[in-house]
Formats: C-alpha cells, structure tokens, sequence
C-alpha cells in the first residue's frame, strides 16, 4: 500500500525545491526522475523564506542544528504561529530530536 504521507496537505519552504534537485543531480537523474520531482513539488504548497522566518533561524534552537534543518524549524514555526496545526514529517533523527525539544508535533504514519 502506498504511503499515505504523500496524499495530504503538505507545506514547506522554497528551500525544499533546492534540497530536492541538489539530491537528483547528486545521484543521478532521468527524464522519469526529473518528472515525479516536478509533480511532488507541484503538490505541495511553498512558502517563502519570509522575514519573521528568517529572524527566528537567526536565534539559538534547544539543540544544535544543520542551517537548512534550523531554516525548516524556523518555518515550521511561523507557520505555528500563523495558526496553522503542522506536523513535521522526517525520518531524520537529529530533526525528531529538535522538533521534539521545539514541542513540534510529528507526522505518524
């Protein structure tokens, strides 16, 4: 059975767009490849890397963090406090470590 993850409201930062072909062209990509790229990245809504995002990467986190992990929190909080109920969903675990420390909820599948 296909993940389900993937069949939800999903939301992220302009900088997902970058992680995604940084991997591709890393590894190797296709014709095949460089399709599913654009429709998964056409289903999910990116936000920009506003200026209240940007200031609160610039500030300490519970626990050290990657730059680009600490620009995701930092959107993931924004997006909190806009009103938004999100889920972090990553099978990373220096980011369940500080989505955890942050009290950012996880998705479970």
């Amino acid at each position: 059975m296909p993940d389900p993850t993937w069949h939800g409201h999903l939301t992220s930062s302009h900088l997902l767009q970058y992680e995604v072909w940084n991997r591709l062209f890393v590894r190797g990509t296709s014709d095949e490849r460089e399709r599913h790229a654009r429709h998964l990245l056409g289903r999910i809504q990116l936000i920009d890397l506003a200026p209240d995002v940007l200031a609160r990467a610039l500030k300490p986190f519970p626990i050290d963090v990657r730059t680009l992990d600490g620009l995701h929190l930092a959107t993931i909080e924004y997006l909190r406090d806009e009103g938004e109920n999100v889920e972090l969903a990553t099978f990373d675990a220096r980011m369940i470590a500080a989505a955890s420390a942050m009290e950012i909820p996880l998705y479970a599948r």
